[in-house]
């Protein structure tokens, strides 16, 4: 088999948005070579929806320290909600996007890095609310994917099951933190890659290494 290297992401995670152009990186490098897949782990799903003001304090002092060591800058229409909490209507959650991802990948499995950096610069750029329909309507346009299908997708129990299967397969990869990148090379064989943010010389030499044991 052809080694896969699987990015373990979820759209709420601000180090993962910082890792984008890492992860977009490599995967434009070693396109050739391996097919990049993404899971979304969830990891916002509260059983009862939970204000944006329980986290934004956190995020308020995180996303500083994601801007200083990854250079992507976060937007004003997301810091808004984190600055002034008490008049968001935000209450985060990872399943819509998860959803949204799983679709996305039928339609271009080649562009799923591309597609979830892309879900990321809404939310934490332009500041888009990720539970609501309207907030995928842009990426529809740019990637020509016909409305209709993906919304009734969007609302399907097919694709919240192919979102939860993902959510599983993280658990059972021990995933407890992101990003994380794990590199298949075998039908058992899986290498940790990157656990967290991991700067891109970092990810491409550990790599290397790994591709040039399993040569022998």
């Amino acid at each position: 088999m052809n080694p896969t290297l699987f990015y373990c992401y979820d759209a709420y995670c601000g180090w993962c948005y910082g890792f984008s152009p890492v992860i977009k990186k490599i995967e434009a490098e070693y396109r050739e070579q391996m097919h990049t897949e993404i899971l979304s782990g969830g990891m916002v799903l509260p059983e009862k929806p939970v204000h944006i003001k329980v986290t934004a304090n956190y995020i308020l002092n995180a996303y500083k320290t994601v801007e200083e060591y990854s250079a992507m800058e976060f937007g004003k229409d997301y810091l808004w909600h984190i600055e002034n909490p008490d008049l968001s209507d935000w209450y985060p959650n990872s399943e819509k996007p998860a959803i949204a991802m799983c679709i996305f990948k039928e339609y271009y499995p080649e562009r799923q890095v591309e597609f979830a950096a892309d879900l990321q610069i809404a939310l934490f750029f332009e500041g888009r609310d990720l539970t609501d329909d309207e907030a995928y309507k842009h990426l529809l346009e740019k990637y020509s994917i016909q409305h209709e299908s993906f919304y009734t997708k969007l609302k399907s129990e097919d694709y919240k099951e192919k979102a939860r299967y993902e959510f599983a397969l993280c658990e059972q990869l021990k995933v407890t933190g992101y990003p994380c990148l794990f590199l298949q090379t075998s039908e058992s064989k899986f290498y940790l890659v990157a656990r967290g943010y991991t700067k891109y010389e970092e990810v491409k030499t550990r790599i290397e290494n790994i591709l040039a044991e399993v040569k022998g």
